[in-house]
């Protein structure tokens, strides 16, 4: 059993609000968890970060490499913590960290198309002509989030994500494009204080009351809460979690001095405060030329930034109630082309879960020798968004009625994958 120098968040959050106060949170986090469990949310519920691989990133150079083979590349491989576990040389970090990991080396999809594998890999769909569906994130602020929380319940660092579709604006990703700036245009603007900001709000809710009685539009009702929320955030000691100053320059370092790294860290200071969902994008994975020399500068960003979160959220005690996945919207072709790059590449490709329940320290499934097909252990779409919403103690059948009147879920008639589930 493992063993601990005090008590686990979830024993944390589930102590009486009197209870003692762990000395490694700041004030304004602890008051966080008792605003969630005030506002009838379990505190101790479950969150989520996605590292979102823009492009398709090439699972024969990252998670799956095939050397050796007429079309493995000239990456070398490395071991990592997990015997049999091999990685790309250029992932050192992530390769001390595999014991956390659950590798997926079978997923497949149908969608080749950057747009619509994005789409597909967000909401659990394909795109229609008819509905807007939620993304994952949305999915799980709807959920898991409080309506109360001072911070957005989904936050969307480097990259727009997919919207909220149905589920209404509130459940929408709050982007932050530059990490280390935190949220901008906080602060009161020159010549206004408190006072006189209220009555300005007293003023934009006259009007907006009249506007209201006369449109009844939802748009304006999303308005309003949207304007609510910012107030919210304005005013609320919760945004020095966007803070990264606050953290030691050792830590900054060991996520790397790069934006990624930067929103890496940032996505574990959000989730130690109370956010439910976290997406950090990093681009340019789309290497149709020249895949090599920028899988290798890509490998060099990602490999500190997710190996600092993984292990942090271990020591911390967070990673066991936090899932973290890394995926993008497909692979990359096994054959090398005349540019020396991959295309495009739905069939066979990997992801990668930690933490939330994961059975970790594994691959699951397998491809050929060639990287071309899954040969054991299938994982579709469905299946694996079932998966995520399971491992987050979300129902994945349970269905909301869309505005053309069909009912929608997390996941289409998709089944958990249990060899990827503890316990």
């Amino acid at each position: 059993m493992q063993q601990c120098c005090g008590p686990s968040r979830r024993e944390f959050f589930t102590n009486s609000l009197g209870g003692l106060l762990t000395a490694s949170l700041p004030w304004w986090q602890q008051s966080a968890a008792f605003a969630a469990r005030a506002h009838g949310k379990a505190a101790e519920s479950k969150s989520c970060i996605l590292l979102w691989m823009n492009g398709g990133p090439s699972h024969l150079d990252t998670f799956d490499p095939k050397l050796g083979t007429p079309n493995g590349g000239s990456f070398k491989t490395i071991k990592s913590s997990v015997r049999g576990l091999d990685l790309c040389e250029h992932l050192p970090r992530v390769a001390e960290q595999a014991h956390h990991l659950a590798v997926i080396r079978s997923m497949t999809s149908r969608e080749g198309n950057h747009d619509r594998g994005s789409y597909l890999m967000h909401t659990g769909y394909a795109p229609s002509a008819t509905i807007q569906h939620p993304s994952f994130g949305a999915w799980v602020s709807h959920e898991l989030g409080d309506p109360q929380f001072d911070l957005p319940n989904f936050v969307s660092i480097r990259g727009p994500s997919i919207g909220a579709g149905f589920l209404g604006v509130e459940h929408s990703p709050f982007q932050i494009q530059e990490p280390a700036q935190g949220i901008k245009n906080l602060a009161l603007a020159r010549d206004v204080d408190g006072s006189r900001f209220s009555s300005r709000l007293e003023a934009l809710d006259i009007l907006q009351r009249n506007f209201r009685q006369q449109t009844n539009a939802v748009a304006v009702a999303n308005h309003d809460r949207i304007n609510d929320k910012s107030v919210r955030l304005m005013r609320s000691p919760l945004v020095k979690a966007f803070d990264l100053n606050a953290e030691s320059s050792t830590t900054r370092a060991r996520y790397g001095d790069t934006e990624f790294g930067k929103g890496c860290l940032l996505a574990r200071r959000l989730i130690e405060t109370g956010v439910k969902f976290v997406e950090v994008t990093l681009d340019g994975w789309d290497t149709h030329y020249d895949n090599f020399t920028a899988v290798k500068g890509l490998c060099q960003e990602l490999d500190p930034g997710y190996a600092a979160l993984i292990r942090d959220l271990a020591e911390r005690k967070l990673l066991d109630d936090t899932l973290v996945i890394w995926m993008g919207e497909f692979g990359r072709t096994p054959k090398i082309s005349q540019h020396d790059g991959r295309d495009h590449y739905p069939q066979a490709w990997s992801a990668v879960l930690a933490g939330g329940g994961v059975r970790a320290g594994q691959v699951y499934g397998e491809t050929d020798a060639e990287g071309a097909k899954v040969t054991k252990d299938q994982v579709t779409v469905p299946n694996f968004f079932a998966t995520l919403a399971t491992l987050l103690h979300i129902d994945p059948t349970r269905e909301l009625m869309s505005p053309v009147g069909r009912p929608i879920s997390i996941s289409e008639a998709g089944q958990p994958v249990r060899g990827l589930i503890a316990g």
